[in-house]
Order: C-alpha cells, then structure tokens, then sequence
C-alpha cells in the first residue's frame, strides 16, 4: 500500500516502503561523470556514506567489506569492477 509523502523541500511522492528518501530530490543528487552514476541510488548512497567517491578509495575495499554496506548489492559489484578495471585498479584481495 503506497502513502502519500512530502519532502521537505515541497516534492509529492507515494512510497510503499519505510524509506524516507524522496524520488525527486534523489533524481536531482545523482552526479553527472563519476563512476557513482552506474549505480543505483541505495549502493551509491552506500558509497558516500562510507567516504567512497574516488576509484583510489574504492581499490583500498575487498568485495568482501563492499557487500557488508546497507544498500551495495552483488549488482553493483560488476559495477565497480568495470569501473577499477578501465582505471587500472582492482579490488583489495
């Protein structure tokens, strides 16, 4: 069952889930060229909430440690890998 919800910055949206997060002003955060655009806002969230917003950053986490964050599925790890790997980085084994 979806509610009807508003943001705080005056957005309308129906959620169905607990998740305060407004579809709108997430929309208008995604950033334009960064290796954060691939994903999907709840793993990009996870990444910035965990200080994560350069490839040098993400190559110093193993898979392992990534797929512990709240919201970074197995999805995002191809993701991540394509992204290092143009780098020329990998993930920390």
């Amino acid at each position: 069952m979806k509610t009807k919800r508003n943001c705080k910055n005056g957005h309308t949206f129906f959620k169905s889930s607990d998740c305060p997060t407004c579809p709108f002003c997430e929309a208008e955060r995604k950033p334009k060229d960064s290796f954060l655009t691939t994903l999907a806002a709840p793993a990009r969230r996870a990444m910035e909430n965990n200080g994560i917003l350069t490839l040098k950053k993400l190559a110093s986490f193993s898979e392992k440690e990534l797929l512990q964050f709240h919201g970074l599925g197995k999805s995002s790890i191809p993701k991540l890998k394509e992204a290092l790997n143009e780098a020329g980085l990998q993930f920390r084994k």
